[in-house]
């Protein structure tokens, strides 16, 4: 095969043993790479039911075709297991350098499974896996660890994806950091790399596999280091640089999604950490021009190492405004924290925030918050409860489960003020803004995600060329129809692309040139068409697990809250309507070939060439005969 190892590492810790597979090509060509090979393992070698923290869990790191290629944008991996935030199907996504050489180490893939007693570590290099003691790694906070690999390899170039204290402890919503600022940060991962006593997987390769077309791809790398400034977009100082907008707009989350204004949200704009010298330089990814990371650092009321990057706009909403803050220096400082404890920015603000509303509706006292004024606008209070999250100390212990099961263990009615879906909290695009946005993140097979969602008043305005996709008209943002479900359906597919191919949504591609790229790595024909239909086979594959474990479409719902409107502020009066949520998600589960209660129908697995899968559905064999 073309820009591909054709192996995959196996990783036993239990038995201490690694092994290299080679997979077939078929598989290969059906699933490309990313959340498709992911969710084939899951499902074929995962048993329903299985403890997301136990041993038989799974933890996958899955490159996709592009990734370690010199395509702009192709920094990128996923990585995948078991979630212990929802118990659902997870997979995230993260950037950097660590993909690439993996790709350069000889492995498309890497299988972990079982687990050690003792901590280790996972050094890959050139077509070998070896499991090194760990135990004097263990409390080490990400960038100790990774200062003490590279010493003890004996080269400082080594890429390390490393989970910080927050994943040995457990937090439900850890992550796993790649060269320490390219978080994959939803659901968990790192829960699940520290379950497994796992704390560091170390990479270093020499070569990469040789693409089919090596000049198409030097083609396409020169337009788009000449022309990628030609379209806005997160290069020029990271994302969230329509922070000011997005208050305006009502888009920002306030005080628990409570809605409002939330003036002070200028305060936190990107540009103003360039203004106030937080940020002075960017960083970016493997081969990709656009430096849109920034790395932040501060030496006035709070120090701040810029090891740990600097915060985006996500973690700027969810540790700022969602909890009533609107001071920058603090949040650098939560985002550092953050990173350090390696923990979910979003999840951890969201958390904060439902706890604040909870003290402020009685049903969290001081007894309860050890002391603290848990207030909105509390700025100690949030550091405080980032701090006690990462070590799992007081209230923080029971935050650390996540909003969902701290809010049943809470009792009183405080689930109505956790905001999440299927246990894993909403990111910071306000549902009752972006209703099509709102649809995806109760659908989506890895729970609510922004990125491989819609930003409906972009596509309204087609700032995005999404017209391309033969998207009929522009629907106002906060409409709920089936007419936006078919917008999510269209669009959305494209947006899930990049889970599949290692690509960066950040870089503007058009649809033409990715087809090219592919082909130009992998040597098999390609179209628009093929792309599509992998993206749906991941998709549905994700749903197949779902339903494995019990999930129905009564999990595919909002929070009660997105279905009331805000009494004041830009979204007053606007809310979702519930009877028209319903009849949309419906229309989109037909359009994704599943039946009213989002089951794949056998037609559909068929049509996908998955019928081997319809084991999984009461009454079929793995022929998919009834």
């Amino acid at each position: 095969m073309h820009g591909l190892n054709g192996k995959t590492l196996r990783v036993n810790l239990t038995e201490r043993r690694c092994t290299a597979e080679a997979w077939p090509e078929e598989l290969y060509r059906r699933f490309l790479g990313g959340r498709g090979f992911i969710v084939h393992v899951l499902l074929r070698e995962l048993e329903a039911g299985a403890d997301p923290l136990g041993p038989e869990n799974k933890l996958i790191f899955a490159l996709g075709p592009l990734t370690g290629h010199h395509v702009v944008g192709s920094g990128r991996h996923s990585v995948g297991a078991k979630s212990p935030l929802t118990g659902a199907f997870l997979e995230g996504e993260a950037g950097g350098y660590w993909g690439a050489e993996l790709k350069k180490a000889g492995f498309d893939f890497v299988v972990i499974e079982g687990r050690s007693d003792d901590p280790v570590y996972l050094w890959i290099h050139d077509g070998v896996g070896e499991i090194r003691p760990a135990s004097h790694l263990w409390g080490l906070e990400p960038a100790q660890t990774q200062t003490a690999v590279r010493a003890e390899l004996g080269d400082g170039l080594v890429r390390l994806a490393v989970i910080g204290p927050g994943g040995e402890k457990l937090v439900r919503y850890s992550c796993i950091a790649h060269d320490l600022t390219h978080i994959a940060g939803r659901g968990g991962l790192g829960a699940v790399m520290g379950s497994k006593k796992l704390k560091a997987v170390a990479v270093r390769g020499s070569a990469r596999p040789q693409p089919a077309d090596p000049e198409k791809i030097k083609e396409l790398t020169r337009f788009m280091g000449a022309n990628f400034r030609n379209k806005p977009g997160t290069w020029s100082c990271g994302t969230g640089k329509a922070m000011i907008q997005y208050e305006q707009s009502g888009n920002i989350p306030v005080r628990n999604f409570q809605g409002g204004s939330f003036p002070g949200a200028a305060n936190l704009a990107p540009q103003r950490l360039f203004e106030l010298e937080y940020v002075k330089r960017m960083e970016g990814c493997f081969g990709c021009p656009l430096k849109c990371k920034r790395i932040a650092s501060a030496a006035g009321s709070y120090t701040v190492d810029p090891a740990y990057g600097g915060p985006e706009y996500e973690t700027l909403t969810a540790l700022g405004v969602n909890c009533g803050i609107d001071q920058v220096e603090p949040l650098i400082k939560a985002n550092e924290l953050c990173n350090r404890f390696g923990i979910d920015t979003i999840s951890t603000g969201v958390v904060i925030s439902f706890a604040m509303e909870c003290f402020e509706r009685g049903l969290l006292g001081p007894a309860d918050t050890d002391g603290l004024e848990l207030r909105f606008g509390r700025v100690e209070a949030m550091l405080t409860l980032v701090d006690k999250i990462g070590r799992r100390e007081g209230l923080g212990d029971l935050l650390a489960e996540g909003s969902k099961i701290a809010a049943e263990k809470i009792g009183g009615g405080a689930i109505e003020y956790a905001m999440q879906v299927k246990g894993m909290e909403i990111p910071m695009h306000e549902p009752r803004l972006k209703q099509g946005m709102a649809l995806h993140y109760a659908v989506n097979p890895a729970g609510p995600d922004h990125c491989s969602g819609i930003h409906d008043d972009l596509v309204a305005k087609n700032l995005t060329g999404w017209d391309e996709l033969d998207v009929a008209h522009p629907l106002p943002p906060t409409e709920t129809s089936p007419a936006k479900a078919r917008m999510l359906y269209q669009v959305g597919l494209w947006r899930h692309l990049g889970n599949i191919l290692g690509l960066c949504l950040f870089v503007p591609w058009s649809r033409k040139q990715i087809v090219e790229a592919v082909q130009a790595v992998t040597g098999w024909p390609m179209s628009y068409w093929r792309l599509m239909k992998t993206v749906e086979r991941g998709i549905t594959l994700g749903r197949l697990f779902h339903l494995r474990e019990g999930f129905t479409s009564e999990q595919d719902r909002l929070p009660s809250r997105f279905h009331t409107a805000p009494t004041e502020g830009p979204l007053a009066g606007v809310a979702i309507d519930r009877a028209a949520f319903h009849r949309s998600r419906e229309a989109y589960y037909q359009m994704l070939g599943w039946d009213t209660d989002g089951v794949p129908t056998l037609g559909r697995l068929i049509e996908l060439d998955l019928a081997e899968y319809a084991d999984v559905l009461p009454g079929l064999d793995r022929s998919g005969r009834a």
